[in-house]
Protein backbone atom coordinates (compact mmCIF):
# COMPACT_ATOMS: atom_id res chain seq x y z
CA UNK A 1 0.00 0.00 0.00
CA UNK A 2 1.58 3.39 -0.95
CA UNK A 3 2.63 5.92 1.84
CA UNK A 4 -0.53 8.70 2.88
CA UNK A 5 1.48 10.03 5.17
CA UNK A 6 5.42 10.63 6.37
CA UNK A 7 6.94 7.42 7.34
CA UNK A 8 10.26 6.93 9.52
CA UNK A 9 11.70 4.52 6.96
CA UNK A 10 14.52 2.02 8.89
CA UNK A 11 18.12 2.66 8.34
CA UNK A 12 20.86 -0.86 8.31
CA UNK A 13 23.66 0.28 9.83
CA UNK A 14 26.93 -1.60 9.20
CA UNK A 15 28.03 0.36 6.04
CA UNK A 16 31.32 -1.35 6.62
CA UNK A 17 31.87 -5.50 6.26
CA UNK A 18 34.21 -7.88 6.67
CA UNK A 19 34.62 -10.90 4.12
CA UNK A 20 37.52 -13.36 3.39
CA UNK A 21 40.08 -12.77 0.87
CA UNK A 22 40.34 -15.28 -2.55
CA UNK A 23 43.39 -17.18 -2.43
CA UNK A 24 46.69 -15.83 -4.02
CA UNK A 25 45.03 -12.39 -4.00
CA UNK A 26 45.91 -8.97 -3.44
CA UNK A 27 43.61 -6.67 -2.74
CA UNK A 28 45.18 -2.50 -2.56
CA UNK A 29 43.34 -0.09 -0.55
CA UNK A 30 40.92 1.82 -1.94
CA UNK A 31 40.07 -0.97 -4.31
CA UNK A 32 36.56 -1.73 -6.10
CA UNK A 33 35.92 -5.09 -4.35
CA UNK A 34 33.97 -7.95 -5.30
CA UNK A 35 33.19 -11.54 -4.34
CA UNK A 36 33.20 -13.89 -6.05
CA UNK A 37 31.07 -17.35 -6.81
CA UNK A 38 32.31 -18.98 -3.58
CA UNK A 39 31.78 -15.46 -1.68
CA UNK A 40 35.39 -14.49 -1.91
CA UNK A 41 36.75 -10.88 -2.25
CA UNK A 42 38.24 -10.46 -4.96
CA UNK A 43 40.16 -6.89 -7.22
CA UNK A 44 37.52 -5.74 -9.81
CA UNK A 45 38.27 -7.41 -13.49
CA UNK A 46 36.68 -8.48 -16.36
CA UNK A 47 33.89 -11.40 -15.47
CA UNK A 48 30.47 -11.86 -15.57
CA UNK A 49 30.66 -13.39 -12.26
CA UNK A 50 31.59 -11.40 -9.77
CA UNK A 51 29.31 -9.05 -7.22
CA UNK A 52 30.54 -5.22 -5.96
CA UNK A 53 30.56 -4.63 -2.65
CA UNK A 54 32.43 -1.46 -2.02
CA UNK A 55 35.74 -0.23 -1.49
CA UNK A 56 38.23 -1.71 0.24
CA UNK A 57 39.46 0.40 3.46
CA UNK A 58 43.10 -1.11 3.82
CA UNK A 59 45.64 -3.93 1.52
CA UNK A 60 44.66 -7.37 2.22
CA UNK A 61 47.83 -9.95 1.17
CA UNK A 62 46.74 -13.27 0.85
CA UNK A 63 48.88 -13.69 -2.24
CA UNK A 64 50.55 -17.00 -0.63
CA UNK A 65 47.02 -18.15 1.37
CA UNK A 66 43.92 -19.96 0.68
CA UNK A 67 41.20 -18.41 0.21
CA UNK A 68 39.80 -17.14 3.87
CA UNK A 69 43.47 -17.14 5.38
CA UNK A 70 43.15 -13.34 4.92
CA UNK A 71 40.05 -10.39 5.25
CA UNK A 72 39.55 -7.45 3.89
CA UNK A 73 36.96 -4.65 5.29
CA UNK A 74 35.38 -2.99 2.83
CA UNK A 75 33.19 0.14 2.74
CA UNK A 76 29.56 0.60 0.77
CA UNK A 77 28.87 3.69 -0.03
CA UNK A 78 29.67 6.01 -3.02
CA UNK A 79 33.03 6.62 -4.50
CA UNK A 80 35.19 7.76 -7.20
CA UNK A 81 37.08 5.42 -10.25
CA UNK A 82 38.59 6.06 -13.21
CA UNK A 83 36.45 6.55 -16.04
CA UNK A 84 36.61 4.27 -19.29
CA UNK A 85 36.87 5.93 -22.84
CA UNK A 86 35.77 5.94 -25.95
CA UNK A 87 32.39 3.77 -26.63
CA UNK A 88 32.72 2.76 -23.11
CA UNK A 89 32.84 6.40 -21.35
CA UNK A 90 30.66 7.37 -18.72
CA UNK A 91 28.99 11.38 -18.94
CA UNK A 92 26.41 13.47 -17.18
CA UNK A 93 23.99 12.06 -19.14
CA UNK A 94 24.89 8.57 -17.97
CA UNK A 95 23.84 8.98 -14.02
CA UNK A 96 20.72 7.04 -12.71
CA UNK A 97 22.64 3.95 -14.86
CA UNK A 98 24.63 0.94 -14.05
CA UNK A 99 28.18 0.79 -14.53
CA UNK A 100 30.28 -2.26 -15.16
CA UNK A 101 33.85 -3.45 -13.64
CA UNK A 102 36.97 -2.83 -15.79
CA UNK A 103 39.46 -3.60 -13.30
CA UNK A 104 39.73 -2.44 -9.85
CA UNK A 105 40.37 1.23 -10.03
CA UNK A 106 38.10 1.82 -13.61
CA UNK A 107 34.44 1.43 -14.77
CA UNK A 108 32.67 1.70 -18.01
CA UNK A 109 29.40 2.38 -19.16
CA UNK A 110 28.50 -0.53 -20.97
CA UNK A 111 28.75 -4.38 -20.24
CA UNK A 112 31.40 -4.80 -22.67
CA UNK A 113 29.31 -7.71 -24.83
CA UNK A 114 28.25 -9.80 -21.83
CA UNK A 115 31.95 -9.80 -20.26
CA UNK A 116 31.69 -7.67 -16.85
CA UNK A 117 30.04 -7.46 -14.15
CA UNK A 118 28.08 -4.80 -12.44
CA UNK A 119 30.02 -2.45 -10.20
CA UNK A 120 26.74 -0.39 -9.10
CA UNK A 121 25.03 2.82 -10.11
CA UNK A 122 26.14 6.09 -11.49
CA UNK A 123 25.78 9.07 -8.98
CA UNK A 124 27.94 11.95 -10.38
CA UNK A 125 30.70 12.16 -13.13
CA UNK A 126 33.34 15.33 -12.66
CA UNK A 127 36.61 15.41 -14.46
CA UNK A 128 38.39 13.07 -12.11
CA UNK A 129 35.88 10.04 -12.85
CA UNK A 130 32.97 8.72 -11.85
CA UNK A 131 30.88 8.21 -8.77
CA UNK A 132 29.57 4.79 -8.47
CA UNK A 133 26.89 4.15 -5.31
CA UNK A 134 27.54 0.43 -4.35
Amino acid sequence: MALSADRNTPRKEGDLRRFPVAAATKIFAGALVCLDAAGNATPGAVATTLTAVGRAEAQADNTGGSAGDVAVDVRKGTFRYANSAAADEISREDIGSTAYVVDDETVALTNGTSTRSAAGTIYDVDAQGVWITH
